[in-house]
C-alpha cells in the first residue's frame, strides 16, 4: 500500500473510531426533572444551582420561621431511582460539627476543660501532640496537619482517590493514636489551619474520657437527645444505611463509601438525612441542642471568619452565616444559618460537584458571593487531566510512527494510546468539559494504530540500543501499563 493510501484508510479508521466511541464516552451526571416533597423548595432549588451539569441527586431542607421544609430532587443512584428528603447521603466533614458539639457539651457538665491537654485525656497518646488542648482540636488551631502524612498513609490515600476507593480502610481507633503519635505540632499552632487529624483525635480523646466508644457517645449525648435517628456512623461497608444515595465523582465515575472508625469523629462513616440535619439546625437555632455553644465564633481567622468548635462564622457583607460543608470521594454537603433571620438550610449531593452555592443562595446570599471565585483549582485540574489524557496517546503514537526505529518501540506507544484513553475517560472530570472531546481523542487513536500497522511490516523487531537497555525500557513501561489498567479496572 503506497502512503498516501494508508494515510486516508487511517483518516477513514479515525473518523469511524470518533462515531463509535461516541457510544461509551464519558456522560457526567446531571440533575434529572424528577422530584419529591415541596414543590415549592424544589422550584426554588431548581433556580438556585448554577449548573445542573455534575449534580444527580439533591436533597435539601429549609428551617424558617421554626417550620421545616424538605424537598428531593433528581436521582439517587444511576438506576435513576428518585431522590426523597429520607435519602440517608454520606455527609462528610458536616459531622465536625456534631464532634465540637460533643466538646462543648462535656465542658458544660465539667467533665473536661477546653484548656485541657489531649494527652491528659487520651493517655496513650505520648508524643508531642498530646500538649495541644482540646479547644485547640476543635478550633483547628492545633498545628497538626490536615490528615497524618507518613509515606505509607499518603500512597494509600493516593491509590484510593486515584481508583475511586476507600483512604480509610484498616484505620481504627488504635491506628490513629499511633499516627498522631508521630506527629508534632508545627509553626502554625495558633493559627486555624483545617485538620482532620485533630478533629478526629478530640472525638477519640472524648470517647476514651467518658469510657465509650465515639459512635457510642455521639448517639448517647447528641443523636438520641434530638431524634436523629436517621443518622448513624458506618464504620465498615456493611452499616450503610438501607435505601441510602450512591456516590460518584462529578465526573460520574462511581466510587466507595469512606467507612472507618479511626477518623469518624472528622466525618469518615458519617450518613444522614436533610431532615435529622434540619433538627440539628433547629435546636442550635433555639440554644437547645446539646453543646448548642459550640457554634459560638470564637477564634478569628481572617477579616471575615471565624471558627468555634467545629462550625464557621462567616461574614457575606452585612450578614453572618454559621456554617459548616462535608466532601467525601462521591458526595458534597453543607449545613448553613443564620441567627439573625433563624433562616437554615441544608444540601446534601450525591456526586463531588460542591453544593456550597445552592446553600447559599438559599440563605439569601447574594450570586456573586455565593458562587466565590467558581469551582476549586483541583477540579479544573482534574478536567484539564481528563483532556490531555484523552489526546496524549493519540498524538504520541501518531509521532512514534514517524519516528520508531523497530517493533520495541512501536508496541508500547500502540499499547498507551489505548491506555491513555482509559485514564482519561477514568479519572477526568467531564462535568467541567465537553464530553465529545473523548471521541475525537479516540478517534486520534484510531488513526495512529492504522498507521502503526501499516510500518509494522517494515521495521525490524529490534534496532538502535544495546538490547538490554531497550528491553529494560519496555519492561518498566510495561509495569506501569499494567498499573494504568489497574486503575482503568478499579
Amino acid at each position: 500500500m503506497r502512503k498516501p493510501a494508508a494515510l486516508a484508510l487511517a483518516l477513514v479508521i479515525g473518523l469511524v473510531g470518533a462515531v463509535a466511541a461516541v457510544g461509551v464516552m464519558p456522560r457526567a451526571p446531571r440533575l434529572t426533572a424528577q422530584s419529591s416533597g415541596d414543590t415549592a423548595l424544589a422550584a426554588a432549588v431548581r433556580a438556585a444551582v448554577p449548573d445542573p451539569e455534575g449534580h444527580r441527586g439533591l436533597a435539601v431542607a429549609v428551617l424558617e420561621n421554626g417550620q421545616v421544609r424538605s424537598a428531593g430532587l433528581g436521582d439517587r443512584d444511576p438506576a435513576g431511582r428518585p431522590v426523597e428528603p429520607g435519602t440517608p447521603f454520606e455527609i462528610g466533614s458536616i459531622a465536625k460539627v456534631m464532634t465540637g458539639m460533643l466538646l462543648a457539651r462535656q465542658v458544660a457538665t465539667g467533665a473536661v476543660r477546653p484548656d485541657e491537654p489531649v494527652g491528659a485525656t487520651l493517655p496513650e497518646l505520648t508524643g508531642p501532640a498530646r500538649e495541644v488542648t482540646l479547644a485547640e482540636l476543635a478550633s483547628h488551631r492545633s498545628g497538626l496537619p490536615r490528615l497524618a502524612t507518613s509515606v505509607g498513609d499518603l500512597v494509600s490515600i493516593w491509590w484510593a482517590n486515584l481508583t475511586g476507593g476507600n483512604p480509610y480502610a484498616g484505620q481504627d481507633a488504635g491506628w490513629l493514636v499511633d499516627a498522631a503519635d508521630d506527629e508534632e505540632p508545627g509553626d502554625g499552632r495558633g493559627q486555624v489551619r483545617y485538620s482532620n487529624l485533630g478533629m478526629a483525635l478530640l472525638g477519640q480523646a472524648l470517647a476514651t474520657r467518658a469510657g465509650t466508644s465515639y459512635p457510642e457517645l455521639l448517639d448517647r449525648e447528641l443523636l438520641r437527645p434530638l431524634g436523629m435517628t436517621a443518622t448513624v456512623l458506618a464504620t465498615d461497608a456493611t452499616a450503610l444505611p438501607s435505601g441510602h444515595a450512591e456516590g460518584s465523582t462529578a465526573g460520574g465515575r462511581a466510587v466507595d463509601a469512606w467507612v472507618g472508625d479511626g477518623y469518624a469523629p472528622a466525618g469518615v462513616g458519617s450518613w444522614s438525612t436533610v431532615e435529622d440535619l434540619a433538627r440539628l439546625l433547629g435546636a442550635t437555632l433555639a440554644g437547645t441542642a446539646p453543646g448548642a455553644d459550640a457554634a459560638t465564633g470564637r477564634f478569628t481567622e481572617d477579616d471575615s471568619r471565624r471558627v468555634g468548635y467545629g462550625w464557621f462564622t462567616t461574614r457575606y457583607g452585612d450578614r453572618e452565616i454559621v456554617w459548616h460543608n462535608g466532601a467525601t470521594g462521591g458526595f458534597h454537603g453543607y449545613l448553613g444559618f443564620e441567627r439573625a433571620t433563624g433562616r437554615g438550610v441544608v444540601v446534601l449531593g450525591n456526586t463531588a460537584r460542591g453544593v456550597e452555592p445552592i446553600g447559599l443562595r438559599l440563605l439569601g446570599v447574594p450570586a456573586r458571593d455565593a458562587d466565590g471565585d467558581g469551582p476549586p483549582l483541583p477540579v479544573w485540574i482534574s478536567a484539564g487531566l481528563g483532556v490531555v489524557l484523552t489526546f496524549l496517546g493519540g498524538l504520541g503514537l501518531l509521532g512514534a510512527t514517524r519516528r520508531a526505529p523497530d517493533r520495541l518501540t512501536l508496541a508500547p506507544a500502540v499499547a498507551w494510546a489505548v491506555l491513555y484513553l482509559g485514564l482519561g475517560h477514568r479519572l477526568g472530570d467531564w462535568s467541567m468539559v465537553p464530553g465529545w472531546l473523548w471521541p475525537v481523542g479516540a478517534g486520534l487513536s484510531a488513526a495512529g494504530i492504522a498507521l502503526a500497522t501499516y510500518r509494522w511490516r517494515g521495521l525490524p523487531p529490534l534496532a538502535g540500543a544495546p538490547p538490554w537497555r531497550r528491553l529494560t525500557s519496555a519492561a518498566f513501561s510495561a509495569l506501569l501499563a499494567i498499573g494504568a489498567a489497574v486503575v482503568i479496572a478499579a
